[in-house]
C-alpha cells in the first residue's frame, strides 16, 4: 500500500528527472573511460552505496529474509536490464548522445506492453495499437531527420548507435517486468534495488575476471580522475536515487503503465541539455517528434 496519494506516480516522476541527469554524467564520463569500464565501475559503486544504506536501515547488507523468488527475479531483472540492457546504451550515449538515446529508449513502455502481450497474455486494444504507432513515429521521425552542422554523425555510428539504444529498451522493459514479479512480496523497496543492482554487479564482474579486462579497468579508472568523478556523480542521480525511485513507482503505483509513461520523460528534460552541454543542433522537428512520442506513450496507458 503507497505511504501517501500518488506515491507511486510522485516516485515515477522523480525518477524521470533524476534520468535526465544521470546520462549526462554517464555520456561524460563515458567519453573519457569507455562505456564497458564505465559499466563494470558504477554497478560496482552503486551497489557497495547501496549495501551501505541497507545496512543502515534495516541492520543488515543483504535482505536476507527476502524468498528465492525474489532473488531469482530480481538476479534476472538486474543481469538483463543493468548488465546486458545498460552496457548497450551507454555506449549509444557514447556514440550518439543522451538526448537521442534516450528518445529511443523512451520505447521501453511499448515494448513492456507487448511483453505482457506474449509473454504474460495480456490484451492489447485497438487504444494500445494507436499508442504504440503513434510513439513509433516520433521517434522515427526525429532519428531520420537528415544530420548538418560541426555535430554530425557518421552514418554507421549513428545506425549502431540508435540500434543500441533500442537494446536498451528491451533490457528495461524485460527487466520492468521481472521486478515487478520480485514485489509480488512485501518487500521493501530498497531491498529489492541491492538484489537487482548486486546481481548486475556479480554478472559483470564475473565477465570481466573471465574476460581479463580487470586490470585495463583498474588502470583507466586511476588514470583519468575527471572521467571518475563523472560517473559517481552519474550513480548518485541514475542507479542510486533514479532506480530506487524507479522501484518505488513500480511497487506503489497503481498502474505500471502509468509510472512507465512518467519515467519515460527525460527525451523532453534532455532537449535543452542537449542543447547547452553538448552543442547539438536542436530543430523543430526534433521537439515535435519527440512530443508526438510521448503523446504515443501516453495514448497507451493513460486514455
Amino acid at each position: 500500500m503507497p505511504p501517501f496519494p500518488l506515491a507511486g506516480e510522485l516516485a515515477a516522476l522523480a525518477a524521470s528527472l533524476l534520468f535526465s541527469i544521470g546520462p549526462t554524467f554517464f555520456t561524460l564520463s563515458g567519453r573519457i573511460i569507455g562505456s564497458a569500464v564505465l559499466n563494470r565501475s558504477r554497478l560496482l559503486l552503486a551497489t557497495t552505496i547501496l549495501m551501505i544504506l541497507h545496512w543502515a536501515l534495516y541492520g543488515q547488507p543483504l535482505p536476507l529474509e527476502a524468498g528465492q523468488a525474489a532473488w531469482g527475479w530480481f538476479a534476472l531483472s538486474g543481469v538483463i536490464g543493468l548488465t546486458l540492457g545498460d552496457a548497450a546504451l551507454f555506449q549509444a550515449f557514447v556514440q550518439i548522445g543522451p538526448r537521442l538515446s534516450m528518445l529511443v529508449y523512451s520505447l521501453a513502455p511499448i515494448l513492456t506492453a507487448l511483453l505482457g502481450w506474449l509473454w504474460l497474455g495480456d490484451r492489447l486494444s485497438a487504444q494500445h495499437a494507436l499508442g504504440i504507432g503513434v510513439t513509433l513515429l516520433g521517434v522515427l521521425w526525429v532519428v531520420s531527420e537528415r544530420q548538418t552542422g560541426n555535430t554530425q554523425i557518421e552514418p554507421r555510428v549513428y545506425a549502431s548507435g540508435l540500434f543500441l539504444a533500442f537494446l536498451g529498451a528491451i533490457g528495461q522493459a524485460v527487466g520492468l517486468v521481472a521486478a515487478r514479479q520480485g514485489f509480488a512480496g512485501d518487500l521493501a523497496v530498497l531491498s529489492g534495488q541491492v538484489l537487482r543492482m548486486g546481481s548486475a554487479a556479480v554478472a559483470i564482474w564475473l565477465l570481466t575476471v573471465f574476460s581479463g579486462q580487470v586490470r585495463h579497468t583498474i588502470q583507466t579508472l586511476r588514470s583519468n580522475p575527471l572521467g571518475v568523478r563523472f560517473m559517481m556523480l552519474a550513480v548518485v542521480f541514475g542507479p542510486v536515487l533514479g532506480v530506487w525511485f524507479s522501484l518505488a513507482s513500480v511497487k506503489y503505483a497503481a498502474n505500471i503503465g502509468v509510472a512507465s509513461t512518467l519515467q519515460s520523460l527525460p527525451p523532453i528534460f534532455l532537449i535543452p541539455i542537449g542543447y547547452f552541454f553538448f552543442k547539438e543542433r536542436v530543430t523543430g522537428r526534433a521537439i515535435v517528434g519527440t512530443l508526438l512520442a510521448l503523446t504515443g506513450v501516453g495514448i497507451l496507458f493513460l486514455l
